[in-house]
């Protein structure tokens, strides 16, 4: 018997049939859906703590479930004292199960963690079709332990569909559970 994440099911079942409706697609395969998602971390300040880009590194793989690879500068910028080949980030991309389960995670459990959470930004679409959500603290996420946290650093998850607009992809987004903000309440601030 092979594991199915309860998302990719919920898609499948679900919001795949709600989406064909609403937008009238004529086939399953005109339907968005989502192929990727990139989490990735700078750190600036890793020039002149190498110790913190392997604590990163370490923390990100932990989160993904998936091995990370470090990023790497290409040109040097001497006021930044950056030279070219130094790591200078981290980031991992997730497709299949292992994407269905991070989002999972990230909407149910992360999410929720975030202080005085009051939904994610919904005007953070690139205008393809991809969504992209920056995270404050890593803190936010069950695997990582609190105590052994030197420093507290952000990073960025990008959904990327196959939405042809940004419409598409928020209604997409918002069917699998992603927590965006509710606009009447904003308008009437």
């Amino acid at each position: 018997m092979s594991y199915t994440p309860t998302l990719r099911t919920k898609y499948k079942n679900e919001i795949l049939p709600k989406l064909m409706e609403q937008f009238k697609y004529k086939s399953i395969m005109q339907v968005p859906k989502i192929t990727k998602v990139s989490i990735n971390q700078g750190l600036g300040e890793g020039t002149q703590d190498k110790k913190m880009i392997d604590v990163a590194v370490k923390e990100m793989s932990t989160i993904a479930g998936q091995k990370v690879v470090p990023t790497i500068a290409r040109k040097s910028i001497s006021n930044f004292k950056l030279r070219e080949g130094m790591v200078i980030g981290a980031r991992v991309t997730l497709r299949g199960d292992r994407m269905y389960e991070f989002l999972e995670r990230l909407i149910n459990v992360s999410l929720p963690r975030v202080r005085d959470f009051r939904g994610v930004n919904d005007k953070s679409f690139d205008g393809r079709g991809n969504y992209t959500l920056g995270v404050k603290e890593q803190i936010i996420f069950p695997e990582i332990n609190i105590d052994k946290i030197n420093k507290i650093t952000g990073m960025d998850i990008t959904i990327v569909t196959t939405a042809k607009t940004d419409a598409e992809a928020l209604v997409l987004l918002k069917e699998l559970g992603i927590p965006f903000k509710n606009q009447r309440t904003e308008e009437n601030k």
